[in-house]
């Protein structure tokens, strides 16, 4: 099996070298000023793996991070990557790259990474909700998405700051309880779903507008 240019890259370089290789400044706890926004105090992420940002809410591996640093598009980015860190244009096979050194190692990465990405999103709809269904006076009545939003935001934010600065058990704890009974899957597809209904909310919004 031989693997993509871009998969390639996501293997051989961590997103923290990525970024210490361009100039930012990683605390041994892997934090540093987002360039993304005006960061004033850390707010930025980064492990091996991907990065994310507290502030403005910039998250991915580390072809978005070079991509969205020189405003490059993804293949201009593994370009750049593959130049800078000298890595071989050709590929390599999957049997050719190093086997982690345990095999539940690498599965709980991508369990990681799955309920990572699943909280985020959901952290994301959180916020938005907030803002968008918000009553604009005093007397409106109190959409439910409003409520949704004000009772869970923070606690969302909570799980998702574990996977991102927790320690190594923590993060553990937290992706087995997630991975149980389906519940991460459970969140994903409630995430999408509620996404679906907003937009046909807006299509409908427009369509009475337009009328």
């Amino acid at each position: 099996m031989r693997m993509n240019l871009l998969e390639t890259i996501n293997v051989a370089v961590p997103v923290r070298q990525a970024a210490e290789h361009y100039g930012l400044k990683v605390s041994r706890y892997g934090m540093a000023c987002c360039p993304f926004h005006n960061d004033r105090h850390p707010s930025l992420k980064l492990n091996e793996e991907y990065f994310f940002c507290f502030g403005c809410g910039a998250k991915g591996d580390v072809i978005n991070f070079v991509a969205r640093l020189f405003d490059l598009s993804s293949y201009e980015a593994a370009q750049k990557l593959t130049a800078d860190f000298g890595l071989d244009q050709k590929p390599p096979t999957a049997a050719a790259l190093p086997k982690p050194k345990h095999p539940c190692i690498r599965q709980f990465r991508e369990d990681e990474i799955l309920c990572f990405r699943a909280l985020t999103d959901y952290l994301h709809l959180l916020e938005d909700w907030k803002v968008r269904y918000a009553p604009k006076t005093p007397d409106d009545a109190l959409d439910d998405r409003f409520v949704k939003a004000c009772q869970t935001l923070d606690y969302i934010g909570y799980l998702t700051g574990i996977l991102t600065v927790g320690d190594l058990e923590e993060r553990v704890a937290m992706v087995d309880e997630l991975m149980k009974g389906s519940k991460i899957t459970f969140l994903k597809e409630y995430t999408a779903s509620k996404k679906k209904e907003d937009m046909r909310h807006e299509r409908r919004n427009d369509a009475d507008l337009a009328l």
